[in-house]
């Protein structure tokens, strides 16, 4: 799993759905973003939801690639913008918090997947990840969510749900995409303007390997 297999145009999909859509390919590479139950006020989403359907209404899949991006340009880029305004209790900003998700990250890293990069902010993490071709992106991404949350929950004295129910992730499609996920996740606590003490940012020796993007990307 050293080198990431990226998402086959010819291959089989499987779709599946809780409150968004999911696209799997065993053994392929993802971008992932799950957040805190409070880091998207309940009339941004709502508001989102409703302009998503009535998009969706308007351009039934399989999309074209510009049709994709546009897609990701108006949904995904809002949500990213919303996390970085660093809306709810942000318990991540806490070192001990944040401690406690990246253990959960690393403790099958290199068995069920491999890490490539990952960024924990305030409300919200990113994590750029292949998971081994017999491992099921919700079954990793739920155990993430609920290992973490009973330890943060335990350490900060709350009870009550910690991460939003849904993620977000997105099937990356060559090495070019790769890139622009890495320098994303690297990028994002600037963009944010997060002091370095509010986030834990980390990249494998391939990530590492991301230069700056061509006039191309």
């Amino acid at each position: 799993m050293d080198e990431p297999r990226f998402f086959d145009p010819f291959a089989a999909i499987d779709k599946h759905r809780n409150f968004l859509p999911h696209w799997q390919q065993p053994g392929a590479t993802y971008f992932i973003t799950i957040r805190l139950a409070d880091s998207i006020p309940a009339d941004l989403r709502a508001q989102w939801q409703e302009e998503r359907a009535a998009w969706l209404a308007h351009h039934p899949e399989p999309w074209r690639p510009e049709i994709e991006r546009e897609y990701h340009r108006r949904f995904s880029g809002q949500v990213d913008a919303w996390l970085d305004a660093a809306h709810g209790a942000c318990w991540l900003r806490a070192v001990d918090a944040r401690a406690l998700v990246v253990a959960t990250l690393r403790h099958r890293d290199g068995g069920r997947y491999a890490l490539h990069s990952w960024v924990v902010m305030p409300n919200h993490a990113h994590v750029l990840a292949s998971l081994h071709p017999q491992t099921r992106l919700e079954d990793e991404v739920g155990a993430w969510k609920s290992v973490s949350a009973r330890g943060i929950n335990r350490h900060l004295g709350r009870r009550g749900t910690l991460w939003q129910e849904d993620y977000f992730d997105r099937l990356v499609r060559d090495a070019r995409h790769f890139g622009n996920c890495v320098r994303y996740i690297r990028r994002n606590p600037e963009k944010a303007h997060l002091h370095s003490s509010e986030y834990e940012l980390w990249e494998s020796e391939l990530a590492q390997g991301v230069g700056a993007p061509s006039p191309l990307d």
